[in-house]
């Protein structure tokens, strides 16, 4: 069988984030349980990886939760010491994240110019995030094998798809998520997976779980992200990833509560990509117009989250 035509549909689907790889259901669930795992959907952990228990939630939280919830996190629990600290006996790079989404997490849109100091402007507001950036140096403008244009957190636990970004640096049978994590040795990873199957909230609450969990087996702190949504969104995940934050004890990026006072919520006219002005534009905190743009506070929020972990995180004995 000739396999180049069906790489060639393969890749036609992953030109436009809109287009996400569409994985059928094949086992049953309830969206307030944590299926087990398909070992033809996720890594098996290897030889002194660290299993992390499936957790029990103990509260369900309203569907409008999210809208009240600090844009960036406060703190950070007892769990995600305890996962940092880990990581480090582990060998894990305290300097290094790790990008894990689709094409709202890709450079140069996504937080790359906090590479180069003359492409972004902090302004005086946001000048303490300095020190933030010159830690992550190596991090910012990194091309992340687990994040591409129409990956979801299914696609990012398939072998399949490291074919897609960079398969010569990955190994046999080796996940985008367990590539990206072995090659960068990262101490975080933000998570922002923004496809929702096309209204099937169970799969992607399913998805998002496996995720989670298998950057944690990494003894990795995961960073999830809201999302921005119109109002009267017939498809919302902010819930579920709230949910997930609060049963996994992890830091929340509440991005959707940050872009919901910008002009149409910080979206462009198909309700889904954000408004970008020029690539330039999204990385001047300074400029008022600028300011009212998606993408703008999609990477200063962004920021403020990476630096809050990380400033919590190191006072910890």
């Amino acid at each position: 069988m000739n396999k180049f035509p069906f790489i060639v549909i393969i890749l036609a689907f992953l030109v436009a984030c809109g287009s996400a790889i569409t994985i059928p259901a094949t086992e049953t669930y309830t969206i307030t349980q944590i299926p087990e795992v398909n070992a033809s959907e996720t890594p098996t952990l290897r030889l002194g990886e660290t299993p992390i228990p499936h957790l029990n939630s103990t509260a369900t939280l309203e569907p409008e939760a999210w809208k009240s919830i600090p844009i960036f996190p406060l703190g950070v629990s007892q769990r995600m010491i305890e996962v940092y600290q880990r990581g480090l006996a582990r060998g894990r790079d305290p300097s290094r994240f790790s990008k894990i989404g689709d094409c709202q997490n890709i450079t140069p849109y996504f937080l790359s110019a906090f590479g180069d100091p003359s492409k972004y402007r902090l302004g005086d507001q946001y000048a303490y995030l300095q020190l933030t950036i010159d830690h992550f140096s190596g991090s910012w403008s990194r091309k992340s094998i687990a994040t591409h244009g129409g990956f979801n957190a299914a696609t990012v636990l398939s072998p399949f798809w490291t074919l897609i970004p960079r398969p010569r640096e990955c190994e046999k049978g080796e996940t985008p998520a367990a590539c990206e994590i072995r090659q960068n040795n990262p101490s975080f990873a933000i998570i922002s997976m923004e496809e929702a199957w096309s209204g099937d909230l169970a799969k992607y609450d399913h998805y998002m779980r496996m995720l989670v969990e298998y950057v944690l087996s990494q003894d990795v702190v995961p960073i999830i992200t809201t999302r921005a949504e119109l109002p009267d969104s017939p498809i919302s995940i902010n819930a579920i990833v709230v949910q997930v934050a609060y049963d996994y004890d992890l830091p929340l990026w509440n991005f959707g509560a940050a872009a919901a006072p910008l002009p149409n919520h910080g979206l462009s006219e198909d309700g889904f990509h954000l408004t970008p002005g020029t690539v330039e534009a999204n990385y001047y905190f300074d400029d008022p117009a600028r300011m009212e743009l998606g993408w703008t506070w999609r990477n200063l929020t962004a920021l403020q989250s990476i630096d809050a972990v990380y400033r919590a995180l190191k006072v910890q004995p």
